[in-house]
């Protein structure tokens, strides 16, 4: 086993990666979504944001993996830093560096690996963005343009406000995560042929509960709604707050008779969920699925069109039934 070198720059490297203050702090999904996203997106059993430590590595978000460190002397991501783009090793077990690796001869062994490096405003690279599986696999070009891109984005994280592409209020994905992250999703589905479904949720007399309850209640039903989202929704679900009351779910791989059944069940989970909060109301909502079609595809700006207008046509229907 080759255990990584140290970075020319270490000291300097170790001084910024502190200065971050991120290291041991809680679980934040501005970074979980994207490790979801990359389990997703690669079909991979482990996706990681890693950082380096003197003697360890520390898992800001571990999709899949339960442990939260690491000895850095025999991790892959010690080796990664030590790159400028993506590290990729697609059988461990024929790479001089890692073949005698304990993490290569475990229960769960390491067999393919593939990491981009993490860097501050100031280049010193922190750690990784890597996905892990447990047979060895080929890496082609859009998968490297893929896990750049995630990279990219969690390199954004390292130095930005959680409320860059987070709702500050209910701490899920925001509108300008969702416009990135979807896009992203959609570019995946078009290159595997692959399914999706967008649909806008908005939740309705949301105005009734504000006058009558207050606006502290109404963030209450707000954030009681994106909690029940948390639990109903798939991993590789991408779900967010466009703003107000609206809210948006880009369902992969599914059509659009799949989607409508994850709708059902997820309302059932809501009138439960709000039961159990004991509210002095109950959450319902009005919904517009639109499907896309790898083969004739809208751009997501068409879709988020096509289902809002869905959405608002479901809304009045609803009322001229309520007349």
């Amino acid at each position: 086993m080759k255990a990584p070198e140290l970075p020319v720059d270490e000291p300097q490297r170790l001084q910024q990666l502190r200065a971050l203050n991120l290291l041991h702090t809680p679980a934040e999904e501005r970074f979980d979504r994207l490790t979801r996203l990359a389990r997703r997106l690669f079909n991979a059993p482990v996706a990681l944001v890693s950082l380096l430590e003197e003697d360890h590595q520390w898992f800001k978000s571990a999709a899949g993996y339960a442990a939260q460190t690491a000895p850095r002397n025999t991790s892959f991501c010690g080796h990664a830093i030590l790159q400028d783009d993506v590290m990729v090793v697609e059988n461990a077990l024929e790479d001089e560096r890692f073949h005698d690796n304990p993490l290569v001869n475990n229960e769960l062994p390491v067999r393919f690996y593939a990491g981009c490096p993490l860097r501050t405003p100031s280049g010193a690279k922190v750690g990784t963005l890597c996905i892990i599986d447990h047979q060895p696999r080929h890496f082609d070009s859009e998968d490297y343009t893929t896990l750049r891109d995630l990279a990219a984005m969690a390199e954004s994280e390292l130095t930005a406000f959680q409320t860059a592409t987070s709702d500050e209020l209910t701490r899920i994905t925001n509108r300008r995560g969702f416009m990135t992250l979807g896009q992203l999703l959609l570019n995946e589905c078009l290159v595997k042929h692959q399914p999706a479904c967008l649909t806008f949720l908005d939740l309705d007399k949301f105005k009734q509960i504000n006058d009558t309850l207050g606006h502290k209640e109404g963030d209450h039903a707000l954030i009681d709604f994106a909690d029940a989202m948390k639990v109903s929704f798939r991993n590789g679900d991408l779900f967010a707050r466009l703003g107000g009351d609206e809210f948006v779910v880009l369902f992969h791989g599914l059509h659009l008779d799949d989607a409508h059944r994850v709708l059902l069940r997820f309302d059932d989970y809501l009138q439960q969920h709000t039961e159990s909060l004991h509210r002095q109301y109950m959450l319902h909502f009005s919904s517009g699925v639109v499907e896309f079609d790898p083969l004739h595809p809208l751009s997501l700006e068409q879709l988020l069109e096509g289902s809002d207008a869905r959405m608002y046509a479901a809304k009045r229907e609803k009322h001229q039934t309520r007349q």
